[in-house]
C-alpha cells in the first residue's frame, strides 16, 4: 500500500498526543506533554494514507543529539494501520533527514527492539550514549532503572 510521510502540522498535535498517551499507558512509550509536542513539532513526521490525507496513521520524530548522532523518537502507528509498512516508511524518512544533516549514526530507545533490528539497527548499552543520558534520561522518572533497549545504526 502506498503511503505519504510528511511534515506534521499544528492540527496534528492532538492526534499525536492521543496516540502517544495511549501507548504510554500501555507501557510501550514514554509520555510527552502537549507543550513538548508543540515545541518539537518541527521534528515530527506523520504518515497518511493516500485517499485519506486528513488522517494521521502514524508518526515519528528526529531529534539531533550531537554532531554525529540523532535519535528516532516517538515512533508510533495506530493499531488499525499496523502491518502496512508505515513505521518503516517513517523511519526511512527520518534517517534520510539525518543523513542530509550530516549525521553519521541514528539511535533509538525502545521496548520493541525487533522492529529496529530488522531495519539494520544493533543493540548497544545505554551508557554508550552519554549525550542521551545527560540530556534527557537523567531527568526521566525511570532513571537509572530504564527498561528500554538502546539500538544504533551507522550510516
Amino acid at each position: 500500500m502506498s503511503k505519504v510521510v510528511e511534515q506534521a502540522k499544528v492540527s496534528d498535535v492532538p492526534v499525536i498526543y492521543g496516540l502517544l498517551r495511549s501507548l504510554s499507558t500501555q507501557g510501550l512509550l514514554l509520555p510527552r506533554s502537549y507543550v513538548d509536542l508543540y515545541e518539537s513539532l518541527q521534528t515530527f513526521k506523520v504518515a497518511r494514507l493516500p485517499g485519506d490525507p486528513g488522517t494521521v496513521a502514524g508518526m515519528g520524530a528526529l531529534q539531533v543529539a550531537w554532531e554525529d548522532l540523532a535519535e528516532v523518537r516517538s515512533l508510533a502507528v495506530f493499531p488499525e494501520y499496523r502491518g502496512l509498512g508505515l513505521g518503516k516508511a517513517i523511519t526511512a524518512v527520518l534517517e534520510g533527514q539525518a543523513k542530509s544533516l550530516g549525521i553519521k549514526r541514528m539511535f533509538v530507545l525502545t521496548y520493541v527492539p525487533e522492529f529496529f533490528i530488522k531495519l539494520g539497527y544493533r543493540v548497544v548499552t545505554l551508557d554508550s550514549l552519554p549525550q542521551k543520558i545527560w540530556a534527557v534520561c537523567f531527568n526521566c522518572i525511570h532513571y537509572p532503572n530504564c527498561q528500554e533497549i538502546a539500538l544504533v545504526k551507522d550510516f
